[in-house]
């Protein structure tokens, strides 16, 4: 598939996926979601990968949603038309491999949706975080409301969301929305570094962890501990679990083949 908002590509068992319209802060659309929709759908049909890299192009992430069409519409009569109300970003989170976002630059509004989406957060120094919707007259339509408090806790998501002011990267360092901030330059690398060794992992194994935090914390402990057991059952009948334990007592490092 051609895409025109965002570059997909692959390198080993890495894939690239870059927001590509920095001259509109790489901002989203019904078009963009429609695209990153089908992106995901092309990278879970693809057994090589097993870590997704999520970036964007310029000197920021995603500036928000696109309202240049807005005009005098309310936010929420845009965002019904345009189709980007509820989850828009499931397709990124529902991705059954691990996807790091290299936050390069600013992830306001829909751009901190998408980023909280993905399962790690590196940011650059210069980094800016913000769900400014209120000053609108509106709430955040894209997940924020829901995966920022899950990650953040109650009290600070609801500071960001009622203030709708933005915080820099040591501070979302500090409060957990993102994992390291690092020069912007240094940030590829350091993303593609995470990426290699989550790589390296028996890449079912890789896919079952992340299903399992991801499904489990909306479940009572009680039904998330059986549904733990239940993967982990299912993982002692693939090559790869037998190849772990053979490397473990022959003192070697394993061959993963995702079998």
């Amino acid at each position: 598939m051609t895409y025109d908002t965002l570059a997909l590509e692959k390198r080993g068992s890495t894939a690239y996926l870059r927001l590509r319209r920095p001259e509109r802060g790489n901002a989203i659309d019904r078009q963009a979601l429609q695209e990153l929709t089908a992106a995901a759908t092309a990278l879970n049909d693809d057994e090589d990968v097993r870590a997704v890299i999520l970036t964007g192009e310029g000197e920021v992430f995603c500036t928000g949603w696109d309202l240049s069409g807005l005009g005098t519409e309310a936010p929420l009569e845009w965002a019904r038309r345009e189709h980007v109300l509820g989850d828009a970003f499931d397709s990124i989170a529902g991705l059954s491999r691990p996807v790091i976002a290299a936050i390069n630059g600013d992830a306001l509004s829909a751009g901190l949706e998408l980023a909280l989406a993905c399962d790690v957060r590196l940011a650059c120094a210069e980094a800016r975080f913000a769900l400014p919707e209120t000053t609108l007259g509106a709430i955040p339509w894209g997940g924020g409301t829901q995966r920022l408090p899950r990650i953040v806790g109650r009290a600070r998501a609801l500071e960001m969301v009622l203030m709708a002011e933005p915080i820099d990267a040591q501070e979302a360092w500090r409060i957990g929305l993102v994992s390291a901030v690092t020069p912007r330059a240094e940030l590829l690398a350091q993303a593609e570094a995470l990426a290699g060794r989550i790589a390296a992992q028996g890449p079912i194994a890789v896919r079952y962890a992340k299903e399992a935090v991801s499904k489990g914390i909306d479940m009572t402990l009680e039904q998330a501990l059986r549904f733990e057991t239940d993967l982990t059952v299912i993982l002692q009948t693939t090559e790869d679990r037998r190849e772990g334990v053979r490397a473990f007592l022959e003192k070697r490092t394993p061959k993963f083949k995702g079998k």
